[in-house]
């Protein structure tokens, strides 16, 4: 990848102002089996709410490293701010980082600015299809577990992320893609897919999170499969500089389903 551009402190390619502003929105990830969110991912919006590709279509690629890094620090500064309790999870592109240990000194600085636990922090590897050279996206996992961060596998089943990724990567976590959960209460091809990633991630000691759950249907079959990490509109959309809604009821009566008809199926 050749050599970082950091000289004396400072980075020409990652510091330095954007052309736009934007801002973020946090969705909620739930934990089924302990009726609490648990996470919150960060989403760039545009600053009256527009979308993400409002803001992503204007990212040049000599602008991707001071995005990325623009990302971090932003997320991190409001996270922070609304008192998240919860664990961050943070979207990057991996032809974003030019070497881990030095493309990550932004965020480490943030994160000891404000105050913002390390160990609360997990990177979401996206658009791998971009990625030309998968030794160093693996570099760059290795790398952040070493510094005591998460990662995971964005839109697993759909499009490049697939299979044969974890050949060579070893994320902590796999979001399932909204192409499989899509009806898979009752769509029996979808639920034998489940069944093997199930098994799959039980044997590569990866977490799963659903994502894209959209009705109740969904949540139950999911969280009844042992799919209790989920994130979707069933729960809450993402919301501009605010946690969103207090869940708790609703993940309580969740659970309680849950295991009832677990409860019923045993008979």
């Amino acid at each position: 990848m050749g050599h970082c551009a950091r000289v004396d402190g400072s980075c020409k390619r990652c510091e330095g102002d954007l052309p736009f502003d934007f801002t973020m929105a946090f969705q909620p990830i739930v934990d089924v089996s302990l009726a609490r969110v648990v996470t919150h991912e960060a989403l760039a919006r545009g600053i009256n709410g527009e979308s993400a590709w409002s803001v992503i279509s204007q990212v040049t690629d000599g602008l991707l490293y001071r995005f990325d890094q623009a990302c971090r620090v932003k997320a991190i500064e409001m996270a922070s701010a609304l008192n998240m309790p919860t664990a961050l999870s943070i979207n990057f592109l991996p032809n974003a980082v030019y070497e881990p240990e030095a493309c990550i000194q932004a965020t480490l600085d943030i994160s000891r600015r404000v105050g913002w636990p390390m160990e609360r922090l997990i990177f979401e590897i996206t658009e791998t299809e971009r990625v030309r050279d998968r030794q160093h996206l693996r570099n760059i996992i290795e790398a952040y577990r070493e510094m005591g961060f998460k990662t995971a596998l964005d839109d697993f089943g759909n499009g490049y992320a697939n299979l044969d990724l974890l050949t060579d990567l070893t994320p902590d976590k796999l979001k399932i893609d909204r192409e499989l959960v899509m009806n898979c209460d009752h769509d029996t091809r979808r639920q034998a897919l489940f069944n093997s990633i199930i098994l799959l991630a039980k044997e590569l000691n990866m977490t799963l999170i659903a994502e894209g759950v959209e009705t109740r249907e969904e949540a139950l079959w999911l969280a009844r499969a042992g799919i209790v990490r989920q994130q979707g509109f069933f729960y809450a959309k993402p919301a501009i500089n605010s946690l969103g809604p207090d869940l708790t009821s609703q993940l309580l009566d969740l659970r309680e389903e849950v295991y009832a008809g677990l409860e019923a199926s045993s008979y």
